[in-house]
């Protein structure tokens, strides 16, 4: 268990936004009591004025309120300023970041044009070659020091221009040096960000705030828990904002489950203040999924919930991802709780209304019919009705009454940490009655609510009820297991958002590659635009597909680049050689008759 000091909400059962200082980004207020701010980022090439300045005004117009791009060079770092005229010159006031990576000179002359510059603690002025070494404390200085002098010309002028700036630490792009002290962990991620922020501050500078973004949602979570409990360590003027995303979260539904996982979890325990949701589609339709998960907390929503009181502390540790360890039991034919798979269940009605073709669903059959399952259902606060259950010889299934006015995340915290853990839990997306026929909304909010908990560890099966549709509540079902990590269906895919970086076309490459391995359950692939992120953020992954040159491919095994420029068009072919040289292809089953 992590030290029980370290805290980073102060109300784990009654919603509570994290106070923080605001940062200015041009007009644009993040954090200090502001609405939650939604933003994007360019896909057009940063060397096309045009094309940016199009993009930029769409995005604009459909309410991003910052937009960022990227600046490789110092020479396209340039062509910023007529990037920021021509969006000026429409009429159009939305602050621009400069994205950064690896180029000191290139964030040297964007600051000039922007509002705001980010960049990556991992790789500003660090090196990352994955090298194995032992630091000694005066090397460890040495790279600090060095890393200092890089960084403190770029502070100097955003206190000259009245600029803003992110620290963005990313969990693939941690340097050696961090790696090898702290390890490929969210410690790692929080340290490499301090590291920047104390150069800053002791320049003077405070007009910045944190990210903490992985494609793995239980990591980021983590990470961010992580940094505001240790900013929180630092003393009551560390209360900077924070940017919350999912790097690589991919597209479709998948993208945006990861996505909810990670943002909508964060932002239910009151931290984050500026969103961006990171799709492999164009940027425009990342716009409505960010404005949806902030909705809720820019509308005052949580305040119209009933409080939980005289609670007792959590059942589980927020650092430390250790699922809760209840016994098995079988409902309707399925072993549940303990270690076992976590099952899918579904309503009467919805079983009757796919059962005549039960056997096209595939992977999205539902499991267990609740009506038929047993559960016991209960208020969490009814004190009679959990000594009842906890004086029980044998284990049972409980549940979250509906129709209870208190948070979904709140309730299932709460009886957790009431129930006896010999007792399995069946988490439900919502406590009150279909939400209505925004299918994206539902699928957010089953995301936020069951994902979160998920990765606390806390749930044995899972429920769908917010989405009419018997199909599509399934599919939610399944997508939200794989997405939270605790039950792995199909192929899982890591793919990179679009970029003026990326050297392929991410969209049409990451659905030819899924057309041809999506059979593959249990075999993680990666498609990165370039290398920025691409082997870290692959440590996860089984296979990789990155970017190396414009019209080159280079593939990787684990973070290892195995096979280098490789021709785009013969690049997913070579992929799938590769799977099957390390044995994990097989041949897709015919399709059902």
């Amino acid at each position: 268990m992590t030290s029980p000091a370290l805290r980073y909400c102060p109300d784990l059962y009654n919603y509570q936004r994290r106070e923080t200082r605001p940062v200015m980004v041009g007009k644009v207020q993040i954090g200090g009591g502001a609405p939650v701010v939604v933003q994007s980022m360019l896909t057009s090439d940063t060397r096309d004025a045009e094309a940016c300045v199009k993009e930029a005004l769409g995005l604009a117009e459909a309410g991003c309120q910052i937009v960022r791009v990227t600046a490789q060079t110092r020479i396209i770092a340039e062509n910023l300023q007529h990037i920021r005229d021509g969006i000026r010159a429409a009429g159009c006031d939305v602050p621009l970041v400069a994205d950064i990576h690896f180029k000191p000179d290139a964030a040297m002359e964007a600051v000039n044009w922007v509002e705001k510059v980010r960049v990556n603690p991992g790789n500003y002025a660090d090196k990352k070659k994955f090298a194995v070494k032992e630091y000694t404390d005066e090397e460890y200085a040495a790279e600090v020091a060095y890393m200092e002098e890089q960084f403190v010309p770029l502070v100097k002028e955003c206190i000259r221009l009245n600029r803003a700036m992110r620290i963005g630490t990313n969990h693939g792009s941690l340097s050696d040096r961090i790696m090898n002290r702290w390890g490929d962990t969210p410690l790692g991620m929080v340290e490499s960000a301090l590291e920047f922020a104390r150069i800053a501050r002791a320049q003077g500078f405070h007009n910045f705030l944190f990210s903490m973004k992985a494609s793995n949602p239980k990591v980021m979570i983590e990470a961010y828990r992580l940094l505001v409990a240790k900013l929180e360590e630092q003393g009551a003027d560390w209360n900077y904002p924070l940017h919350l995303g999912v790097t690589e979260a991919g597209d479709g539904e998948d993208g945006r489950i990861k996505s909810a996982i990670g943002i909508g979890s964060l932002l239910a325990d009151g931290i984050g203040d500026t969103v961006r949701v990171s799709l492999t589609e164009d940027a425009i339709f990342e716009i409505p999924v960010a404005q949806q998960l902030v909705k809720p907390y820019n509308e005052g929503l949580p305040a119209k919930l009933e409080r939980i009181e005289n609670a007792p502390p959590v059942s589980y540790d927020p650092f430390d991802y250790v699922r809760r360890d209840s016994q098995v039991i079988t409902v309707g034919g399925v072993k549940l709780g303990g270690h076992e798979t976590v099952p899918v269940f579904t309503t009467r009605a919805k079983w009757d209304a796919v059962a005549h073709k039960m056997d096209k669903l595939g992977d999205y059959k539902p499991e267990v019919v609740i009506e038929d399952s047993g559960v016991t259902e209960v208020d969490p606060r009814d004190e009679a009705a959990i000594a009842a259950l906890n004086t029980s010889a044998e284990p049972k299934l409980v549940s979250v009454q509906d129709g209870l006015n208190i948070g979904v995340i709140a309730a299932f915290r709460l009886l957790a940490a009431k129930l006896d853990k010999k007792h399995p839990i069946l988490l439900k997306d919502t406590l009150q009655a279909s939400s209505g026929d925004d299918f994206t909304e539902n699928l957010l909010t089953a995301a936020t609510h069951i994902g979160s908990l998920l990765c606390d560890g806390i749930g044995d099966a899972v429920i769908v009820n917010g989405e009419a549709a018997p199909g599509q509540s399934l599919r939610i079902s399944y997508n939200i297991l794989q997405a939270a990590g605790v039950r792995i269906f199909k192929t899982d895919y890591v793919a990179c958002p679009s970029c003026g970086r990326t050297l392929f076309n991410l969209q049409t490459t990451t659905q030819k590659i899924r057309a041809a391995t999506g059979h593959l359950k249990g075999v993680r692939i990666a498609v990165m635009g370039c290398i920025v992120n691409g082997p870290g953020e692959m440590a996860d992954a089984d296979f990789g597909y990155v970017g190396g040159a414009p019209g080159k491919i280079n593939l990787y095994v684990g973070k290892t680049a195995v096979k280098f420029n490789i021709p785009e068009e013969e690049a997913v072919e070579r992929l799938i050689d590769l799977i099957k040289e390390h044995d994990r292809w097989f041949d897709a089953p015919a399709p059902a008759a």
